[in-house]
């Protein structure tokens, strides 16, 4: 299956303080605030929920598109993607803008001061799967993930156009999103992705019932956290797989995102339903232990060893006769 992932690809930077920013604010002088925090660290994190999802993709053995804007500095970020598997023919670089920057200094009381800096998601827009199509192999799946609304409207349009199923993942974007913009997004796609605060915003935004929903979409896949994830379709009863018990959890960044890459995945080599659930829980536990969203190592033996420790032999034997292609 060829899947094209559209959305954010971004850069996090993330700074710590040994200190707490309360004790450096004075309370009759918060109208002019000027203040400097010498930090013990910093992390740079190859980021961004396209750019992560494709990294999961290709690291399982799939050769993703990666559709998205990014600036002149993408350069060592492309590489480190195209060395596992990504293809970013697609990106547009911006001429005028850098890649999209999130930037969070943390205190020891776990407080935040965090700014992030669009850049060329702005352009996003400019792009659209037409330019795919002409001199491409159409794909198989469009992953409409967060990106600039209207490169999401326009992705999730051209999809109807030109008659390519895609999967809605409006995540983050639902809080800026309007009801119709969310209507216009979800309808007719044939997966759906969201977490479940983000499946109650897609039910104020748009209005409908969860009835309603599973009349627009092929199936609802709603990620539960430590619970595992559930599987709605219309007519059927729910799909609930647990997580991975015992998960040592270091950072959840990129988690939900490493689901989608085990997921869509496993049902790319038209694996069972359940058994695409599980391979996407597997993969999030891998994403869970370690620091930044694609640090994670796709090693067969031994996700097939949490596979079958979580799931049962009888459960594995459909991914043993399948996954390690990257061995």
């Amino acid at each position: 299956m060829r899947i094209a992932v559209t959305g954010s690809i971004a850069t996090d930077h993330l700074m710590v303080f040994p200190g707490r920013f309360t004790d450096h604010l004075i309370p009759d002088r918060l109208a002019h605030i000027s203040l400097s925090f010498l930090v013990d660290s910093l992390e740079v994190r190859r980021g961004g929920v396209a750019a992560n999802i494709a990294f999961g993709l290709g690291s399982l053995g799939l050769t993703p598109q990666l559709v998205g804007a990014v600036g002149h500095d993408f350069a060592e970020y492309e590489i480190w993607l195209k060395e596992h598997g990504v293809d970013t023919a697609a990106v547009h670089v911006s001429s005028v803008r850098q890649t999209a920057r999130f930037v969070c200094l943390t205190d020891e009381d776990g407080n935040q001061i965090a700014a992030f800096y669009a850049g060329a998601m702005a352009e996003a827009a400019d792009t659209g799967l037409r330019d795919l199509t002409g001199h491409r192999t159409v794909p198989d799946l469009v992953l409409v993930c967060p990106n600039d609304p209207q490169a999401m409207l326009r992705y999730t349009q051209e999809c109807r156009e030109l008659g390519i199923p895609f999967a809605a993942d409006p995540s983050q974007q639902l809080a800026r999103l309007t009801g119709p913009e969310v209507r216009e997004l979800v309808g007719g796609a044939r997966w759906l992705f969201t977490n479940e605060y983000e499946s109650a915003l897609v039910l104020e935004r748009t209005g409908w019932r969860r009835a309603d929903v599973l009349d627009e979409v092929g199936a609802w896949v709603t990620t539960l956290g430590e619970t595992g994830v559930r599987i709605e379709r219309r007519g059927q009863d729910p799909l609930t797989v647990p997580a991975v018990p015992g998960v040592r959890a270091v950072d959840p960044t990129g988690v939900g995102d490493a689901f989608r890459a085990g997921f869509l995945t496993a049902l790319s080599r038209d694996l069972p339903l359940e058994t695409a659930a599980r391979t996407g829980c597997v993969v999030a536990a891998a994403a869970l232990e370690t620091v930044g969203p694609q640090a994670y190592d796709v090693d067969f033996e031994r996700l097939t060893a949490v596979f079958t420790a979580s799931y049962g032999d009888e459960a594995a034997l459909h991914l043993k006769a399948w996954w390690g292609g990257r061995r």
